[in-house]
């Protein structure tokens, strides 16, 4: 068995609010671990009116407060915004309040755009770069103090919370194979290197203390209905979101339209199309061909799925879906 689990980024739908977002993300992770989920993570994402996520590790208590046994976590921390041990104590307060069930994803990326970057970490080169090292110093703190250790997190040390690296492209995958740690694939906006980085991950992977054998989640985005076609409409809020970020139109996340012709130009279209190739849209029956021959590819461990729907009662009936489609049924813990 496949497990499943979710990506959300609050989304703040159009005419709705911050509050009702955090709300219905509250309202997808209990649908999520009702359903047999086994981990609900949230994106760190600045400066975007269409995502209520930007202070992740606060949204993470929330849904961790709202639910009782399904994982919960980053996907991720940008951790390059962030000094380690701001991160390890932020963490390792979750852990405290949510024992045994967090997780830290980290991202190398910005998630957001060059000038809110700035105004988050002021020198971006230096982040960017020291990546790697801030990567092995959060271990650490998050690990057992050694004798005389100059700077402890607390809360954070000895909680070894497990860490992810997240990428969508070759470095990432470079990185967690050398560090023997989990890795996950950003596929549902990123797909072109999925495989190489995959293949890389796994050739180079090193056992450590985290991990004795490579462990990889792929994500997708996915809109599943009763039928294909309504499927593909609500799928239409995504798209339209993707096409808003290459016009540099900031606004919420948008309503469904009956026809997207008349909202992108062929070119949009067809980087759009060629950005989402990975997603999983249609009724039940449609969703699994497309699953199934996903896996079939990836050969992945586990399926990390984004559902970017504008309302959230549809939204919440994807989620049961997606829990239901036949091979891929995963009876919760």
């Amino acid at each position: 068995m496949v497990p499943f689990s979710i990506l959300d980024l609050s989304p703040v739908a159009e005419g709705s609010s911050v509050r009702q977002s955090l709300e219905s993300s509250a309202r997808m992770a209990r649908k999520a671990e009702e359903f047999g989920y086994k981990r609900f993570w949230l994106a760190e994402h600045h400066g975007m009116p269409g995502i209520a996520s930007a202070a992740t590790s606060v949204v993470i208590g929330h849904v961790g407060a709202a639910t009782k046994r399904i994982r919960i976590g980053s996907g991720g921390i940008m951790l390059p915004n962030h000094s380690p041990l701001v991160i390890a104590e932020q963490f390792g307060t979750l852990e405290a309040l949510f024992p045994g069930r967090v997780d830290l994803g980290l991202g190398r990326a910005p998630g957001t755009d060059m000038r809110t970057a700035q105004a988050l970490r002021r020198n971006l080169e230096a982040g960017a770069n020291s990546f790697p090292n801030d990567v092995v110093e959060l271990q650490q703190l998050l690990g057992t103090p050694v004798e005389n250790q100059a700077i402890l997190a607390v809360p954070g040390n000895s909680s070894h919370i497990p860490i992810w690296l997240l990428g969508s492209s070759l470095y990432s995958a470079q990185l967690a194979a050398m560090l023997g740690l989990p890795y996950a694939f950003a596929s549902h906006f990123a797909p072109d290197m999925l495989l190489d980085a995959i293949a890389i991950y796994r050739d180079r992977f090193q056992p450590s203390a985290t991990l004795d054998k490579p462990y990889v989640m792929v994500g997708v985005m996915g809109s599943v209905a009763a039928t294909d076609e309504e499927a593909r409409y609500h799928f239409t809020s995504a798209e339209q979101q993707f096409v808003n970020l290459r016009r540099n139109v900031r606004g919420p996340f948008p309503r469904p339209l009956a026809d997207m012709e008349g909202f992108w130009s062929p070119m949009e279209k067809m980087n759009v199309e060629h950005t989402l190739r990975y997603a999983v849209v249609g009724s039940p029956t449609t969703a699994e061909a497309k699953l199934t021959a996903f896996l079939k590819d990836t050969q992945a461990d586990e399926v990390i799925i984004s559902m970017p729907i504008h309302d959230i009662e549809t939204r919440l009936r994807s989620v049961e879906l997606f829990a239901g489609l036949g091979n891929f049924m995963r009876v919760a813990a």
